[in-house]
């Protein structure tokens, strides 16, 4: 089977002890059976490694902290689950707020606890929210950490865990976020009580050919208008391709000027479907599965 190996942070990687190269950003392929169940590893320097077997219990039920994309040449493993190998305690705040009582503390990873009515909600959140801040918006609480933000509900849940600045907060919060697409657009979104309420484009790319069925995909998943995308015998469909395509959560480059959508199947499992498209003076004319 062919394997693309790919990670959240840049690490080492070893298979069966023997040393396959880097890992980041970029896929690190090789040959491997699931049948064999070799033993992976991923080593980045202040990281405790994350160690798991390719078998096919992997493909069926990841490990917290690791993802598998099903392809239609074979498998795509990220490694998310990452803690730091200091794992001393250190508690960074503690807040009554809202009638709720927060402790922010890293161990390992940070951790958001809320105490409230309902009890104890915890949430591990990425690393920069080591040193967040927290205020009032609306009937949410508003986390700010570094280049993201995070909203969460007085009774622990979290609608909200961006990337981006806010620029405005209260009642209502502004933030600027940048997407990782193919146009690096970045967005002007509005949030009232948990809610995106507005959502505006204040920069982006200019597309060339090749970017076009990508940017088309990343529109309908984003709620953004794809007309400029399309060839104007689909303009008037433009508000069905959202039910049309399902309800895929990530859009990727496939090899032969194809697109996959990602559609979640288990908890940490996804399929990666591949779809043609074709184009009419650079804009799409047609959408259909490959």
């Amino acid at each position: 089977m062919r394997v693309t190996f790919l990670s959240d942070i840049p690490c080492a990687f070893f298979v069966n002890g023997l040393h396959a190269g880097q890992v980041d950003g970029f896929e690190r392929q090789m040959e491997l059976s699931p049948m064999d169940g070799a033993f992976c590893e991923g080593k980045a320097e202040g990281f405790a490694p994350v160690r798991f077997r390719f078998n096919e219990a992997l493909l069926f039920a990841p490990p917290e902290g690791i993802e598998v994309y099903l392809t239609e040449s074979g498998a795509a493993v990220r490694l998310r689950g990452f803690t730091r190998a200091d794992a001393s305690l250190r508690i960074v705040w503690r807040q009554h707020f809202a009638g709720c009582l927060l402790t922010l503390c890293v161990q390992g990873n940070v951790t958001l606890l809320l105490e409230g009515a309902r009890g104890t909600v915890q949430h591990v959140l990425p690393f920069g929210f080591a040193n967040c801040r927290v205020s009032a918006a609306g009937s949410c609480i508003l986390l700010e950490g570094e280049d993201a933000f995070a909203l969460l509900t007085k009774e622990g849940g979290m609608p909200v865990l961006s990337r981006g600045r806010v620029v405005q907060k209260g009642e209502r919060v502004t933030a600027d976020v940048p997407l990782s697409d193919a146009l690096s657009r970045t967005l002007r979104c509005t949030y009232e009580n948990g809610t995106l309420t507005a959502c505006r484009v204040l920069s982006a790319r200019t597309p060339d050919e090749t970017d076009i069925a990508l940017a088309l995909f990343e529109s309908v998943l984003e709620g953004l208008d794809p007309a400029p995308f399309l060839a104007p015998a689909l303009i008037n469909k433009a508000g069905l391709l959202r039910e049309f395509l399902g309800g895929y959560t990530a859009a990727v480059p496939l090899p032969g000027q194809r697109v996959g959508l990602v559609f979640p199947v288990r908890e940490r499992v996804f399929e990666v479907r591949p779809f043609c498209v074709t184009l009419e003076d650079g804009k799409v004319a047609n959408i259909r599965p490959a």
